[in-house]
């Protein structure tokens, strides 16, 4: 079975990066994909499509240093379904791709970044001591603190 998603698109906001309790950060992109096609009557239409893209540990790291809004950036990752329930109790669900690979493709003329690669988690450093485990549920954005809002991150 194959789950692998690759997307190339602009960031539509500056990443969110936050710390778990456990010190493992998460980033969350907004990354918009656009398709140009031609209507009924001939005329060219245009669509963007929004995807939220997470980013653990290193990657999280680097996003936060080096991600702009506007940037154009190609991702790899797969889709992952999460499941939650809102304050009124009804299951929500959202699906993201989760990111294991990026690269910075163009820096829109932002000073002082030129394109390039942007490191896999397979560049990244050894783990420290507290992220030698993978996300535990208590580790995902769905933990107590963030069930007091609708957002799952």
């Amino acid at each position: 079975m194959i789950n692998k998603v690759i997307l190339i698109g602009n960031l539509g906001a500056d990443p969110e990066v936050r710390t778990l309790e456990s010190g493992v950060k998460v980033a969350q992109l907004r990354m918009a994909t656009n398709e140009a096609y031609k209507d009924n009557e001939g005329n060219w239409q245009d669509r963007t499509e929004w995807h939220t893209v997470v980013l653990w540990r290193y990657l999280a790291e680097r996003a936060e240093q080096r991600l702009k809004k506007g940037m154009l950036v190609y991702v790899e990752g797969k889709l992952s379904t999460r499941k939650w329930q809102d304050q009124e109790g009804k299951d929500r669900y959202r699906t993201e791709v989760v990111a294991n690979s990026l690269r910075i493709l163009n820096a829109r003329g932002l000073l002082g970044e030129s394109p390039g690669s942007f490191p896999s988690e397979a560049d990244a450093p050894p783990p420290r001591p507290f992220e030698s485990n993978p996300p535990t549920a208590g580790d995902s954005p769905t933990t107590a603190d963030s069930e007091n809002d609708d957002l799952p991150f």
